[in-house]
């Protein structure tokens, strides 16, 4: 199974795109933008986009109805775009799968066509990737090239954001960046919508800089579960959080290996703030130390947890580490490890 990026989606859509794409993954903020990057690859003349670009959503889509789209040639254009967007593929029965399959098979004989498909990261089960696609995955890749939006690394995610201010007209430091993702979250949504907020209220006082008070004073804090949340969670001795924002992630398939390694990067932040609390450095001192935003530091030290406390959970995370990567579920590991704090 040939299995792309977005990367290669976008290279390849403005080059030599093929007949059929089918959008999943985590990142659906990422998957519109592609969308929008393949309706001006193909549709640049919007002349002819009512003739050469179609749209179905879960309301209006049937593969009877996507046949008929498929057919018709272009107007004045080399190809068609025909979008599908909506659908939960969870909830496909095996006659759906087989008639979705049965129209993507005839774009070998209307081969003008480029057919993306897109679905939302909660309405696909794509099994385990690289090893064990689902069975639908698998079937679908026999007619059309799967395109994985993977989540998006929290350094390319400061960066993007570092972006989208220098768009709106305003200038933010890599710190002031790094507030916003970790006040606002990860959902790209969300971020958009939280840096164009606190852009025009910087640009309507007047100002071309970001500073942690107007990314404090504006946008609005996330109430997501993460791997920050989770530590947060096991730190405090809140076992039912613990469990239930696991139980999250799980649902999200997140990587346990990924989650183990934040929660000890959490707890190691907060145990070297409390060490360096004790000898008597200021908030200042420390952020200025540990090269860490000094609004983080704060929150850390208003979240205390104790020096013997953070020791003794980073100990019991090691040994949960070790036993993680032998282990086939990690997930199971981690429950455990809520046990036993």
């Amino acid at each position: 199974m040939d299995i792309i990026k977005e990367a290669d989606f976008r290279r390849e859509i403005k080059s030599k795109p093929k007949s059929a794409y089918l959008f999943f993954g985590e990142e659906d903020y990422l998957k519109s933008h592609a969308l929008n990057a393949a309706k001006d690859a193909l549709c640049p003349d919007i002349t002819f986009a009512m003739f050469n670009q179609m749209a179905f959503d879960a309301l209006s889509y049937s593969a009877d109805a996507l046949i008929d789209a498929i057919m018709p040639m272009p107007m004045m254009a080399d190809r068609k775009l025909i979008t599908v967007t909506g659908l939960n593929l969870n909830a496909f029965k095996p006659a759906e799968a087989n008639a979705l399959c049965q129209a993507l098979s005839m774009l070998d004989e209307y081969d003008y066509n480029t057919v993306i498909i897109s679905v939302a990261s909660d309405r696909f089960d794509y099994g385990i990737l690289p090893k064990r696609p689902s069975k639908l995955l698998s079937k679908l890749s026999e007619f059309l090239t799967p395109v994985y939006f993977e989540k998006i690394s929290p350094a390319r995610l400061y960066t993007w954001v570092g972006k989208h201010y220098s768009h709106n007209g305003v200038s933010a430091s890599a710190e002031i960046c790094k507030l916003t993702v970790d006040r606002c979250g990860r959902d790209m949504f969300s971020l958009s919508s939280e840096t164009d907020k606190i852009s025009f209220y910087v640009l309507a006082q007047g100002r071309n800089e970001v500073t942690p008070d107007d990314v404090v004073k504006v946008s609005v804090p996330a109430a997501e579960f993460d791997a920050f949340a989770f530590s947060n969670a096991l730190t405090s001795g809140n076992r039912e959080r613990a469990l239930a924002v696991l139980g999250d992630m799980k649902f999200r398939r997140v990587d346990p290996i990924i989650i183990m390694s934040e929660i000890i990067s959490n707890i190691c932040d907060a145990l070297s703030v409390e060490l360096l609390a004790a000898d008597g450095r200021t908030s200042y001192e420390i952020s200025d130390a540990l090269r860490m935003h000094e609004y983080k530091v704060s929150l850390l030290l208003k979240s205390k947890r104790g020096v013997d406390r953070l020791k003794n959970m980073l100990e019991k995370c090691r040994t949960a580490d070790l036993e993680l990567k032998m282990s086939r579920d990690g997930y199971t590991t981690l429950e455990k490890l809520i046990c036993t704090i």
